[in-house]
């Protein structure tokens, strides 16, 4: 099978392009670079490249590929945020003209990143996939509009299927320290603190970052009858946690570590999901999971043997909305976030 990833040089990208390469698919990234000096200790896997904005693809680029795994987007809510209008340009309307080329290129499968975050502020706990959708943030109502979009472009020969995923964390050659569990376990190792600005009430549901990457394939090797228009939530039942019971967890590796909340903020996103169906329907996702504490042992080990300072982690290499006001200040994007 010949695979096409977009936004391969990502946080998820790096780890779902290196999984695909042990399974010997035949797989080609497809990335604009905003994150290409973002390496940490390690790098990530070489494979054939498209260096592209996905606004630019041309139907050349999707010629003779059997699947395509849609990771590019502005890819969390701060970065989302930064202009409403960018994100509708980049993260949906690129997104389905990337899809509509994809079908007159005769792909089968496209497996659509969506994400938990279009639950936004849940009213329910245990959330499955046919919940109300009530997102909080552009970023969240951009998965919405490319899921009803891929809907309607979907036929016997072109099937989307929506990967739903939890709240990302652990370990990447792409690192990121603007995910949750990722920031605290950052300011743990680097400080002796856990500082969080909200209460920490609201409720995330994670996974890891490498079972993010399983789970793709898991539907990529799937009859294609069988997940035709299937939404997905990704991640496990027993990893549902207040943001504050993370930060607690941590105690267990740093027994001296305070904690410091703030006040209630402004972000209404809480959910509290189901995954039920993704692990019904793939039974053999549950071996080799990752649970909260071993992401956790597996990042304070990486920590240690890069030596991770407070400097380092606080970067703006790290932090998406940072690298990328970044690369504006310096004048290598302009206001649309195209290269100049």
């Amino acid at each position: 099978m010949r695979v096409l990833v977009t936004g391969s040089g990502g946080y998820i990208g790096a780890v779902l392009c290196r999984l695909l390469q042990t399974m010997n698919y035949e797989i080609v990234g497809l990335d604009t670079g905003y994150f290409k000096s973002c390496d940490f200790c390690d790098r990530p896997s070489k494979i054939p490249t498209i260096k592209k904005d996905i606004r630019s693809i041309e139907k050349a680029d999707i010629q003779g590929f059997d699947a395509v795994i849609h990771l590019a987007a502005l890819s969390n809510d701060p970065l989302g945020s930064l202009d409403a209008t960018l994100t509708d340009d980049i993260n949906t309307c690129a997104s389905l003209r990337l899809a509509a080329i994809a079908k007159e290129q005769q792909v089968k499968k496209f497996l659509f990143s969506s994400s938990c975050s279009i639950y936004g502020a849940g009213k329910d706990f245990s959330l499955n996939e046919e919940a109300q959708f009530n997102p909080q943030t552009p970023y969240a109502r951009s998965k919405v509009d490319v899921e009803a979009g891929l809907r309607e472009l979907a036929s016997d020969t072109f099937s989307p299927v929506f990967l739903r995923n939890a709240t990302a964390f652990g370990f990447s050659p792409r690192m990121r320290f603007d995910l949750v569990v990722n920031n605290l376990t950052g300011w743990v190792f680097t400080t002796g603190k856990i500082k969080m600005a909200s209460d920490g009430t609201p409720w995330r549901p994670l996974v890891h970052v490498n079972d993010i990457a399983r789970a793709f394939l898991f539907v990529l090797d799937a009859p294609q009858q069988t997940v035709n228009l299937q939404a997905y939530n990704i991640g496990y039942n027993d990893q549902n946690f207040q943001i504050k019971d993370i930060a607690f967890s941590l105690q267990e590796f740093f027994p001296h570590c305070s904690v410091e909340f703030g006040q209630p903020s402004g972000d209404t996103r809480t959910y509290h999901v189901d995954f039920t169906k993704f692990n019904t329907s793939f039974p053999s996702f549950q071996k080799g999971r990752k649970t909260l504490r071993e992401g956790v042992k597996d990042l304070l080990e990486h920590f240690a043997k890069t030596a991770l300072s407070e400097p380092t982690f606080r970067s703006r290499l790290y932090t998406r909305l940072e690298q990328i006001r970044y690369l504006q200040l310096v004048g290598k994007l302009d206001e649309k976030l195209y290269w100049k």
